[in-house]
């Protein structure tokens, strides 16, 4: 072959990183060493594989054909490594998880793999919606786990588990109290919410706005425990997963509202590139996602252990 696998290596890490001296600082290399590799491999095929902006780069049209070609010849050439190496077991595998996901059910698997996998490589990286749809496009993850819709072109979405927002208050509220809400005075109160570009937040805009409402929003947040403890605190009401909210309910420091204008359903779902090659770990994760959900129509029915 005129290409080597280490000039392969370095064009995926520009293509991933934006510059030849980010991915020559990820490989170990010099950046006069991954410049090199890179030069040699436009030259040898008399090819451009990026446009040069400034001092970054970025993928041209033949690029961008061959990234997910150069990632799967990775991934099937690590697994042949390993082979050869004697090590039977799993591959490396970098997961994305939005944040209720991330923090009560991903976090699970991956122990689980990890406790029978003690030589699994697993990185688990918890952002919003937006943020994971960008990483599994661009192959910086391998799977995504999303609450929120996707609608990019080269993302495969296959749907998991049922989940619900529900919109609660602690339990001294004068809301609280009420048998009979209209969703006009719900929306006369103070909300804590997630942060835009969040699946939570899209479900939950959506609602409102179908309904021809609009919330008072008093503060906005990244992470589920800072609402939740918010709310506790008074300064506001909520609307986040019945998942992350199920052990605050059976404690009683917060309670649940009754909003029956309001469809506050949503999807769990996986996402990877249409490209992607699913290697052994990938394979493996995916089987015990499907297996810690079984049984279960709603993410709040899994069993879990006591989250407080």
């Amino acid at each position: 072959m005129r290409f080597s696998l280490r000039q392969t290596e370095v064009f995926v890490a520009v293509a991933r990183r934006g510059s030849v001296s980010a991915a020559a600082e990820q490989l170990a290399l010099s950046q006069s060493a991954a410049s090199t590799s890179l030069s040699d491999m436009e030259r040898q095929f008399d090819c451009q594989l990026f446009d040069r902006i400034g001092k970054a780069l970025r993928l041209n049209t033949l690029g961008e054909q061959l990234l997910p070609k150069a990632v799967e010849l990775l991934d099937r050439a690590r697994e042949i490594e390993d082979l050869l190496a004697g090590r039977a077991g799993l591959g490396p595998l970098r997961i994305g998880a939005t944040l209720t996901i991330g923090n009560y059910l991903a976090t699970l698997i991956v122990a689980g793999m990890l406790q029978k996998h003690g030589e699994a490589r697993i990185q688990l990286n918890v952002h919003n919606t937006a943020t994971i749809v960008e990483q599994v496009a661009g192959f910086d993850l391998d799977v995504g786990m999303i609450e929120g819709a996707c609608h990019h072109p080269d993302l495969h979405v296959e749907p998991w588990l049922e989940d619900e927002l529900v919109v609660f208050c602690p339990p001294d509220h004068p809301l609280a109290r009420k048998r009979a809400l209209s969703m006009e005075r719900l929306m006369q109160e103070p909300w804590i919410l997630r942060e835009r570009g969040s699946g939570t937040r899209e479900v939950f805009d959506q609602a409102v706005h179908r309904a021809g409402l609009e919330p008072r929003v008093r503060l906005e947040l990244e992470h589920t425990e800072a609402i939740k403890r918010a709310v506790e605190s008074g300064l506001g009401i909520g609307c986040i997963s019945r998942l992350a909210l199920r052990e605050a309910f059976r404690r009683g420091s917060l309670v649940a509202l009754k909003t029956p204008p309001l469809d506050l359903r949503r999807r769990f779902q996986f996402l990877w590139h249409t490209d992607k090659y699913h290697t052994a770990a990938m394979r493996e994760f995916l089987a015990a996602c499907h297996a810690l959900s079984a049984g279960a129509t709603r993410s709040d029915q899994i069993e879990l252990p006591y989250i407080p």
